[in-house]
């Protein structure tokens, strides 16, 4: 349902964000970003190029990483969003969290959500294909997350690190 006030136009929404119920009334233009960082006080996920291209805005949805620059609240209706709070809450990150420690794969940190969330979205399943991926494949699927300090090689050696050790767990 939504609702006119004066230039706003707000509508009610209901979701599920890191495995909690949530509802609350917005304005329809709002991003997801803007509403997890703005409403709910997830600040894990950084506003950076509003553009869909850095990738320091990637939550997952439904299981799925999206920017959440580019989505809108509205959008998320029903859906179940994980943010990089509820995923390190939950310890499903933590191998990749130690990795990005032991490797310095993290300076400033702002890019760092958005990389863990999608390396994670991309082990779960690349390795549920079999096998862990080359560190090409790795380079690859990270390349739409910028980052300014550490020059990648870092992250991609502690993504690799970590699907190595999955693969073998998994074998």
């Amino acid at each position: 349902m939504s609702e006119h006030f004066g230039s706003e136009c707000l509508c009610e929404i209901s979701l599920r964000v890191n495995g909690e119920d949530v509802s609350a009334r917005v304005e329809v233009r709002k991003t997801l970003v803007d509403f997890l960082r703005d409403d709910l006080g997830l600040t894990g996920s950084h506003i950076g190029c509003e553009h869909g291209v850095c990738g320091a805005c990637t939550v997952l949805v439904d299981g799925a990483a999206v920017r959440g620059c580019l989505m809108l609240a509205v959008q998320c209706n029903g859906a179940g969003v994980s943010t990089i709070e509820g995923l390190s809450d939950s310890g499903d990150i933590a191998d990749l969290q130690d990795a990005f420690i032991r490797r310095n794969a993290l300076q400033c940190g702002f890019c760092t959500p958005g990389m863990l969330i999608g390396a994670h979205e991309y082990l779960k399943d690349r390795l549920g294909r079999g096998g862990a991926p080359t560190r090409e494949a790795i380079r690859e699927h990270i390349s739409g997350n910028y980052c300014r300090c550490t020059g990648y090689h870092a992250i991609v050696d502690a993504i690799e690190s970590v699907a190595r050790t999955r693969a073998g767990k998994a074998a």
